[in-house]
């Protein structure tokens, strides 16, 4: 009976870890937070409320892949306004980091420094490295409800893909 008990708690507990590594999914409420920007203050999803909040985890700031990403999400930023929405960016890295990327490649919107990680792993966005996010995004509506998980998202074409789901779901 204790070599069951004990699997039956074991099994348990893996279950609970593994539940961390997972995205919260489609439909879900999506978790409130408070982080810095880059401009050292506190930043809560639930400030947001009443706007559509596109969050976005990559994982390293002035990288070849966050930087196209970002530049996208900047080029299309009108474009987000425009559809009542916001864009937070999310990574392991600090504030400081964080003012320099914005600085160097001219982002007006959100960076957020997760150097915790707690709000990376709530998102289930903390790469099997552990060291930092995974390129994931949660389109959240208006009500702080998560409407659309992107997993491994292509830096590239990302912007485009959000900004049409984005004109779906407004309809």
């Amino acid at each position: 009976m204790k070599i069951s008990l004990g699997l039956i708690v074991l099994a348990a507990a893996t279950t609970l870890v593994r539940g961390a590594d997972v995205p919260p999914a489609a439909g879900t409420p999506a978790p409130d937070f408070s982080l810095s920007s880059q401009e050292g203050t506190p930043v809560s999803l639930h400030d947001f409320k009443g706007k559509w909040v596109v969050l976005y985890f990559y994982p390293k700031d002035m990288t070849q892949g966050c930087t196209i990403e970002a530049h996208n999400f900047q080029r299309d930023l009108a474009q987000y306004q425009q559809k009542d929405a916001v864009i937070l960016g999310v990574s392991v890295d600090s504030v400081d980091s964080h003012k320099e990327f914005c600085s160097k490649e001219s982002l007006s919107f959100k960076l957020l420094a997760d150097t915790n990680k707690e709000v990376t792993k709530e998102y289930g966005s903390l790469a099997a490295n552990n060291m930092v996010a995974a390129r994931n995004t949660f389109l959240i509506d208006p009500n702080g409800v998560i409407r659309k998980v992107y997993e491994k998202v292509k830096p590239q074409q990302h912007s485009e893909e959000v900004l049409a789901e984005l004109g779906t779901l407004k309809r």
